[in-house]
């Protein structure tokens, strides 16, 4: 299982514009990527300008279909006028999951 992690942060007044954009991206991972295991979004209690995102990928393969779709590339260019500072991106080899 291949994970990432990003850590978003956006302008003061474009928390809206993000949520919808990743839940945009959400949509369509439940609608047609069936090897995208998971794709949870998260907004900071703290910070509501900060967004994570936890992604869980059968294998690279999926992984790259899905970084190189094109409802990412739309992601992208809705968020890239929108953030405050670089995107934390850590990409991984999951070691074990607990799921209830």
């Amino acid at each position: 299982m291949i994970t990432i992690t990003a850590v978003i942060k956006v302008k003061s007044g474009h928390e809206v514009t993000m949520r919808d954009a990743l839940m945009a991206v959400a949509a369509n991972v439940a609608a047609n990527e069936p090897d995208t295991i998971g794709f949870f979004i998260s907004q900071s209690e703290d910070d509501p300008r900060v967004f994570t995102t936890y992604e869980r990928f059968a294998d690279k393969a999926a992984m790259d279909r899905h970084n190189g779709s094109a409802v990412v590339a739309t992601f992208f260019g809705i968020a890239k006028p929108i953030l405050d500072g670089e995107v934390t991106l850590v990409t991984s080899t999951e070691v074990s999951a607990t799921i209830r």
